[in-house]
């Protein structure tokens, strides 16, 4: 496929309407032409919360959109029908289809049952708080509404390892059943933090593995999506997805694309997680996010020359999936952790015009996020992309020796003389440097194609130059006929 440049394909404040894909599937040819050949899109499924759910509260897999249940047959982003017709039109416009899965939780059981169970310290799983006592826990899914179409199970406490509620004693705390103990081979946040929500999958349990199993065959056959997000994986047992994911390839026919969201700053846990579950899995790149967010709000104080410092695009590139900001960090959400809208051109550029990690665009800084009055990030972020898709050829030529003022080069390659570009930016003040492209563009004109800075600077015989920079901007040169190319198309 080439380098990847994936859309993340919402964000958390869409409105409830349904319609949703519908938008998605028409935008699918821009999209393409935008610099876009693979999109993440929410889950798909039916949700505790009916139409208002975003996705990540599962109440029935097999329910994208179909049934009447949680008061609505459409989920928040539309019927069954518009989900697959989307996917299609998607594809046939050249772009790859990633679905959102989350296997941690179920949540809106359908019945209640009485279980026997231990309370744990929330603070501290490790930690039991009662000893062993019978509660009321909702856990027992029957799926009325879909009245066993394509699968007749039903879920009950069995496949559960723990809730957080004991209806009895309107008690809310962290619940264990009949002596099941929690997983070990998950994050060791809060002691062991295997348990996040809701109804918590037991992954041990075969009847859970097969189950999800069948329905990943099912959901992979309707869809024939090119790829999966993983929801939440340091909560579940690392080495849990291997199988999972080698039948879904081995359906497919081929690779898939696979990203995790395992959400820690500590490179070695994402290091780890990686070896642990099989090399199968990419990780989002949290720690360069935190990065990005600390240079962005420190005032000119951070050192620009850390930037990619205990990050996973540098330590394992190719398991790196870079990005800027999401759903879980945009305003109002848990992970909030927006990233100021003057720094969001040198985000991008760090994570779209570099030559490892996979860069994922988030539709609020696309599209705007409407709800919470978040503009686009505008033109820039659409040069961007066309820099990445036009010219982001060659090796890369790295000039982080100044605590604010930074760059780097794409040589570009032969066969494409107007490709490469040379990237400067500044979290402070003012500056230049001296860097070279490359031999081939000697005597060659490049110019700022966004517009921040109005020098035209003429390569020497070995390709270099002096490259200006104003105060907490960023300048990417290029070769001005091509940029004259990119800006009129």
């Amino acid at each position: 496929m080439g380098d990847r440049t994936i859309l993340q394909g919402f964000e958390w404040y869409l409105p409830a309407d349904g319609l949703h894909w519908q938008r998605v599937k028409e935008l699918a040819e821009k999209l393409h032409k935008s610099g876009f050949n693979g999109i993440w899109l929410p889950p798909a499924y039916k949700g505790a919360n009916g139409i208002n759910d975003v996705g990540y509260a599962p109440y029935d897999l097999y329910d994208l959109g179909e049934f009447d249940q949680k008061g609505t047959i459409s989920t928040k982003y539309g019927t069954k029908n518009d989900y697959l017709a989307c996917i299609k039109s998607l594809k046939e416009a050249g772009i790859e289809v990633y679905a959102d899965i989350v296997f941690d939780h179920f949540i809106g059981a359908d019945e209640e049952e009485n279980v026997s169970a231990i309370k744990y310290l929330p603070e501290n799983r490790n930690e039991k708080i009662s000893g062993e006592e019978e509660i009321t826990a909702w856990t027992k899914f029957t799926f009325p509404g879909r009245k066993q179409m394509y699968n007749d199970y039903i879920w009950t406490w069995r496949n559960f390892s723990g809730v957080d509620f004991d209806d009895r004693r309107k008690d809310h705390g962290i619940f264990n059943f009949d002596g099941k103990g929690w997983k070990d081979d998950v994050d060791k946040e809060n002691g062991n933090y295997d348990y996040l929500m809701g109804c918590n999958l037991d992954l041990s349990y075969p009847e859970t593995v097969q189950q999800l199993n069948k329905w990943g065959q099912w959901y992979q056959a309707l869809t024939d999506v090119d790829g999966y997000r993983l929801d939440a994986v340091k909560h579940i047992q690392f080495d849990y997805f291997v199988d999972w994911l080698l039948n879904r390839r081995k359906e497919k026919g081929k690779d898939l694309f696979v990203v995790g969201e395992y959400w820690n700053g500590d490179i070695e846990k994402l290091l780890n997680y990686i070896d642990q579950s099989g090399a199968l899995i990419s990780l989002f790149d949290v720690p360069l996010h935190y990065h990005l967010y600390e240079a962005a709000n420190s005032n000119g104080q951070y050192d620009m020359r850390n930037i990619f410092e205990g990050t996973l695009v540098k330590e394992r590139p190719e398991w790196a999936v870079t990005f800027v900001d999401n759903h879980d960090t945009q305003k109002g959400q848990s992970l909030e952790s927006w990233v100021d809208g003057w720094f969001k051109v040198h985000a991008y550029a760090l994570i779209l015009l570099r030559k490892s990690g996979t860069p994922v665009v988030f539709w609020g800084d696309l599209f705007g996020i409407p709800s919470e009055n978040v503009e686009p990030v505008g033109t820039k972020l659409n040069l961007l992309l066309k820099i990445r898709e036009s010219l982001a050829y060659g090796n890369e030529l790295d000039y982080f020796d100044d605590p604010n003022v930074v760059g780097w080069v794409r040589t570009g390659v032969f066969e494409n003389e107007q490709s490469g570009f040379a990237v400067i930016m500044t979290n402070a003040q003012s500056g230049q440097k001296n860097m070279t492209i490359s031999g081939i563009h000697a005597g060659k004109t490049f110019i700022d194609i966004l517009g921040n800075n109005a020098a035209k600077i003429i390569l020497d015989e070995k390709g270099a130059g002096d490259f200006p920079v104003n105060g907490g901007e960023v300048s990417i040169y290029v070769n001005e006929e091509m940029a004259k190319k990119i800006m009129h198309e």
